[in-house]
């Protein structure tokens, strides 16, 4: 219900150029003019893990995420 509430009642609102506004008070009528820009991030870290692996192998060498493999069934020669 609050998705079709935001896509159907404030979607022109919502979502502009870039994409979804960063904030927003339907009560107040006010919305933001800033942007969420929340999957910047993550790009920049997929493009170092696939340039260096250095994320994959930080992330593998930590023994509680082995262990968390192990037990969910998971089988690699890397775990």
């Amino acid at each position: 219900m609050a998705l079709d509430y935001f896509y159907y009642k404030l979607g022109d609102k919502l979502w502009k150029e870039y994409g979804f506004i960063d904030a927003f008070a339907p009560k107040t009528n006010w919305f933001a003019s800033s942007f969420l820009a929340i999957d910047q991030g993550p790009i920049i870290i997929m493009i170092e893990n696939y340039r260096s692996k250095l994320l994959w192998q930080l992330f593998m060498s930590c023994p509680e995420v082995k262990a968390g493999l192990k037990n969910l069934g998971f089988e690699s020669p890397h775990i």
